[in-house]
């Protein structure tokens, strides 16, 4: 029993022991903080830089004081942290009445931006590896020669190889400025394989020269080094710019394939000229926002699950108004096709304006759900965007689905026939006028589909469908009317051909390049790059 209060003795003072061992290992040396309170400024920032080396909580803390204003000085040259009427000191790691003498730190913008950099270093000690990989990213295009010590304690006990490749190019990127010659040509030797397209002016500036003839870059090893590592990392620009106008053709062209799929079933195989398609995309995409807004009202919890409803919902609400089109204007216009033109041209000024009349003028925003959101990144700096990936594999899945409808299915196989022959189809006994309202709203009931994709990608607005009506008629026209294979090689090559064309011509030159290769095309093959096999011929 006499042993008990000895041990429980021997505890307490091991516990304050550890907690002053502590204490004294949290304080920040005085004489790193004496600066701040001085007038050098070249100290200060010196000062501030060794004090984010150390990467600990009360670094931090002096660290936030400078830049929110609440760092304070003494006469006796104390350095104190401020708030209310509490006064921290980061020499002694205890905290006390606010002096009366103490004044504020005077932060011009040179220094508060040092310490902002500095902050950012410090968040590559967080937990969370978000966190310290973009903080590490950002790092890429701001680190200078004076965050080296924090940044290589950083890559000391970092243990993710991915962020550990970064702050490798990140301590590389800082040497580049070192006054150390054999320091500098290290740093460029070790930025041969970066991906980094901020370099490339730091690099050039190495090689360029100055007013009386010489190099900015006094050391010819590190010209050579540099020399090679901006051939290098043009080489990289290049296949990454590639890969990127191939990605971006391919998300045009199956943005361009969902707006002209349905077209492809009603003009290519109806002859109906719908001058309303696009205000048919129009109205899917409206659909989508209301789904959006009954899931935010409604069902807050499932937000990411409105687009699972705003499909069926889309199609549904496009197809209706396609047949009621079909069964109240178009049906009466069959065979000819400037009236149909004209009619549904009219028809889409009418649904503009009742869009408008609901909605109002201005662009409504459908926000993308959260696992469409965001992207992934390939070859160090292009980032494809998931709402693209998925959009690109939608749109070769709905030519699935119209390619088994119109082949595999006995709606298909009347669309088929009455397509052919209509003649023939009707005396067979196959109703050709329910089948053309079917076919209509099945074209129609696509778009709707086209407009949820499109209203992934930007605002929804009355004027949406304005924008693909003349591109929808171009790939209907160019793979060859009523040939599903070859609206979807169409699509995809006008996409890849406008993205490598508009960095060369612009965005409206690439366009009329364009339309000017399809009327030349359709001159000398009238049919398309597919044509049309049978008696549909004649």
């Amino acid at each position: 029993m006499r042993l008990l209060p000895k041990i429980i003795a021997s505890a307490l003072l091991t516990g304050w022991l550890c907690t002053q061992a502590i204490s004294a290992h949290a304080a920040i040396d005085p004489a790193l903080l004496k600066p701040l309170a001085g007038d050098d400024p070249d100290a200060r920032i010196a000062a501030v830089t060794q004090i984010a080396a150390l990467a600990n909580a009360d670094a931090q803390k002096i660290l936030n004081a400078i830049n929110s204003d609440a760092l304070y000085a003494t006469p006796a040259g104390d350095v104190l942290i401020i708030e209310d009427t509490e006064a921290f000191n980061p020499a002694t790691d205890k905290t006390g009445p606010a002096p009366d003498d103490a004044e504020g730190i005077t932060v011009n913008n040179r220094l508060r931006g040092v310490v902002e950099g500095a902050l950012s270093g410090l968040k590559l000690f967080s937990p969370n590896r978000a966190t310290r990989l973009t903080a590490a990213t950002e790092l890429l295009k701001t680190a200078d020669a004076a965050q080296t010590p924090l940044i290589s304690k950083a890559l000391a006990a970092e243990k993710d190889p991915q962020i550990q490749e970064v702050l490798k190019q990140v301590v590389a990127t800082a040497n580049l400025h070192a006054p150390d010659a054999a320091a500098r040509k290290a740093a460029v030797k070790a930025l041969a394989d970066t991906t980094n397209a901020n370099l490339k002016p730091v690099l050039e500036q190495m090689l360029a020269k100055n007013p009386d003839g010489s190099y900015v870059e006094t050391d010819e090893g590190v010209r050579i080094e540099a020399v090679r590592t901006m051939s290098a990392l043009d080489r990289h620009l290049a296949i990454t710019e590639f890969v990127g106008k191939l990605f971006y053709g391919v998300s045009l062209g199956s943005v361009l394939l969902l707006a002209a799929l349905g077209l492809a079933i009603t003009f290519g195989l109806m002859g109906i000229i719908n001058m309303a398609h696009g205000e048919l995309l129009m109205i899917g995409a409206y659909t989508t926002y209301v789904c959006q807004l009954v899931f935010r009202k409604f069902f807050p919890g499932a937000i990411d699950a409105y687009i699972v409803v705003a499909l069926p919902a889309a199609f549904i609400v496009a197809a209706a108004v396609g047949i009621a089109l079909e069964r109240l204007v178009i049906r009466w216009l069959y065979g000819r096709p400037l009236e149909t033109l004209l009619c549904t041209w009219g028809i889409s000024l009418m649904l503009m304006q009742g869009v408008r009349s609901i909605f109002g003028a201005q662009n409504v925003e459908v926000a993308n759900p959260s696992w469409m959101s965001g992207g992934i990144t390939v070859l160090g700096s292009l980032v494809l965007s998931y709402n693209r990936i998925v959009i690109i594999f939608f749109a070769l899945f709905v030519v699935v689905a119209v390619w088994l409808i119109l082949n595999k299915t006995r709606l298909g196989l009347f669309v088929r026939a009455v397509t052919q022959n209509r003649r023939m189809a009707d005396c067979v006994g196959v109703s050709t006028g329910k089948i053309d309202m079917m076919t209509f709203g099945l074209g129609c009931g696509i778009a709707g589909l086209g407009g949820v994709a499109l209203s992934q990608l930007g605002n929804v607005g009355p004027d949406l469908g304005q924008g693909y009506i003349v591109d929808s008629f171009m790939v209907v026209v160019l793979g060859g009317v009523g040939q599903l294979a070859g609206t979807v090689i169409a699509a995809f090559g006008l996409g890849e051909v406008n993205k490598f064309l508009e960095p060369v011509a612009g965005a409206v030159l690439a366009k009329i390049a364009i339309l000017v290769f399809i009327i030349v095309f359709i001159q000398k093959r009238p049919q398309g790059l597919f044509a049309l096999k049978g008696r549909s011929v004649e």
